[in-house]
C-alpha cells in the first residue's frame, strides 16, 4: 500500500494575477502582487516551505516521490502533476513555493518536472482567481 503525505494551504487570488509565465508557477504568503509576478497564482498563502511538516519533506527529496498538486476555488478545481528531487534540500524560503517543468531547484522549489506551469492553466481558472475575495484551497499529496 503507498502512503500519502498530505498538505494543504490556503491563500487568495488578487486582480493582477496573469499567469502567463511559460515554464514556473508560485505561490507566495506576500499578500501584495504586480503584473510582473505573472507566474504567481495565489498569494497571502498560509504556508511556505518552512511551514510544511519534516515529514513531508523528507519524502520530496525521494526523485521517485509523485506530487498531485490539485488548486480548488469555489467553482473550479485543477490539478497538476511534478516530482521530487534530491536536490530539493531545504525548502527554507519564507515566502514562496514555486512548481517547475524544469530540473532547476532553489531554495523556493516545491517540486520539478510539472506537467503545467501557469500559463497552462484554463484561462476561466485565471479570471476566477484575479478575484481577491477568491479563497484558494491547494492540496499537496506526494505518493
Amino acid at each position: 500500500m503507498t502512503t500519502q503525505i498530505k498538505e494543504q494551504i490556503l491563500a487568495y487570488g488578487h486582480k493582477n494575477i496573469t499567469a502567463l509565465h511559460p515554464t514556473t508557477l508560485m505561490i507566495t504568503k506576500d499578500k501584495e502582487l504586480t503584473k510582473q509576478g505573472d507566474c504567481i497564482i495565489a498569494i497571502n498563502a498560509d504556508k511556505a516551505g518552512p511551514d510544511l511538516s519534516p515529514e513531508f519533506k523528507q519524502k520530496l527529496q525521494n526523485p521517485n516521490t509523485k506530487i498531485n498538486i490539485t488548486i480548488e476555488t469555489n467553482k473550479l478545481t485543477e490539478h497538476i502533476t511534478a516530482h521530487g528531487s534530491t536536490e530539493l534540500l531545504n525548502l527554507n524560503n519564507p515566502k514562496d513555493l514555486v512548481i517547475r517543468k524544469s530540473n532547476f531547484t532553489s531554495e523556493r522549489t516545491l517540486a520539478i518536472k510539472a506537467n503545467k506551469a501557469a500559463k497552462d492553466l484554463p484561462r476561466e481558472l485565471i479570471k476566477t482567481l484575479e478575484n481577491p475575495n477568491q479563497q484558494i484551497k491547494i492540496t499537496l499529496t506526494l505518493t
